[in-house]
């Protein structure tokens, strides 16, 4: 088990690999392809929508293959993606290999949360999703020596190299897998699907309460730096650009964290405790201080907050819907999770323009409430459900 517990961190960590590379190789692929800055949203929003596809039919596959062997032809389809970014001439060609770029991330993350969620505790979900971002740090690195040393190009293809060793492991330890295969095949031939699925108590109140927190994390990816650099003055562009890190180190600070307490307390509670933690770094932001050191002290307790929120929705899927339905549960959280991180920090770009970078932390209270809401809702429906 501590064998197969190491290749599924691997697969996590593989799972990141990809998500940093666009952002930090774009400002290059700008100047060489000869296309406005902004195009990169559309690259990103194809990756994105393959990525809601694939998480929407993991419950079909889930339930015809096993998680090992999505996994492996789903870090394929990356190798294939980035090596194909590696090989574009033109920007156009970008959207023909976002295809598997996408459609891997999608699959290989509703399949891994599912497996983690059904054969492990809440300590193992937290430290997996610590993996992802293990492998979502390592790649800018990656892009940045390709920059320094070679071309963009480089970046792409270096990345896809080590995808490769990862697939290497991941076939290598196929009988390792064998472990809860047979105990867990019955129960995948009987789960349900997405439409039968959409009808559990609960549920639709967990997806609306998990798009609000990947609402609220991924528009802090996106636009704290621009908070900064729109409230405080006398900040260098280098300090700006470094904020940037602020909500994703607090975000692993506090899965960390979780993965020491999570069996101790459990999913809901460390939720609730998340999300209020979450809710205190936000009003730390909201304070009237001049200096940066305040707001940004207020990032990272909101990152935090959020670090378990994500990991123990996943974890919690097969105690609050069972396990007949959790498979379609997970792959409808990814669903939903994308959908939030790929247009509300969009959304948030329109209302910051009209009315100022301020709005903010108003905007992150607002889908953190939410989240906390729907999921108190969404309790209080499974425990009627159970009386």
């Amino acid at each position: 088990m501590s064998l197969l517990l190491a290749v599924i961190y691997l697969i996590f960590v593989s799972l990141g690999l990809p998500d940093s590379l666009l952002g930090s190789a774009w400002p290059v692929m700008q100047t060489a392809f000869g296309v406005p800055s902004s195009f990169a949203g559309y690259v990103s929003m194809t990756i994105s929508f393959m990525t809601v596809i694939s998480a929407l039919l993991s419950p079909t596959m889930i339930r015809k293959y096993h998680a090992k062997w999505i996994c492996i032809v789903s870090i394929g389809m990356t190798i294939l993606g980035l090596l194909g970014f590696s090989l574009c001439s033109s920007y156009y060609m970008l959207f023909v290999f976002a295809v598997p770029y996408g459609l891997g991330a999608g699959a290989i993350d509703a399949s891994v949360n599912h497996y983690v969620a059904n054969n492990f505790s809440g300590s193992v979900m937290n430290f997996l999703h610590c993996f992802w971002g293990i492998g979502a740090m390592i790649s800018p690195n990656i892009m940045a020596l390709a920059l320094r040393y070679a071309r963009w190009n480089e970046g792409y293809r270096w990345t896809a190299y080590i995808q490769m060793c990862i697939l290497l492991i991941c076939l290598i330890s196929l009988p390792i897998w064998n472990t809860n295969e047979s105990e867990d095949q019955e129960e995948l031939q009987e789960s349900a699907g997405i439409r039968e699925s959409l009808s559990v108590p609960g549920l639709v109140f967990t997806l609306i309460a998990f798009f609000a927190y990947c609402s609220g994390e991924a528009t802090c990816f996106l636009w704290v730096p621009s908070y900064f650099a729109g409230t405080k003055a006398g900040m260098s562009k280098e300090l700006i650009a470094s904020f940037g890190s602020l909500i994703f180190g607090g975000i692993m600070f506090g899965r960390i964290i979780s993965g020491f307490v999570s069996d101790k307390l459990g999913d809901r509670k460390l939720i609730r405790i998340g999300i209020i933690v979450e809710m205190l770094g936000i009003a730390l932001v909201l304070l009237p201080a001049e200096h940066y050191l305040v707001a940004a002290a207020g990032y990272v307790i909101t990152g935090i907050g959020m670090g378990p929120v994500y990991p123990a929705i996943q974890h919690m899927a097969p105690e609050n819907f069972g396990r007949k339905y959790s498979a379609a549960a997970i792959g409808l959280q990814m669903a939903s999770a994308y959908v939030g991180s790929t247009f509300m920090p969009m959304v948030f770009g329109q209302i910051q323009q009209r009315l100022g970078i301020w709005v903010m932390p108003f905007y992150l209270l607002l889908f953190a409430l939410m989240n906390l809401g729907f999921l108190e809702a969404a309790y209080f429906q499974i425990k009627k459900k159970a009386e």
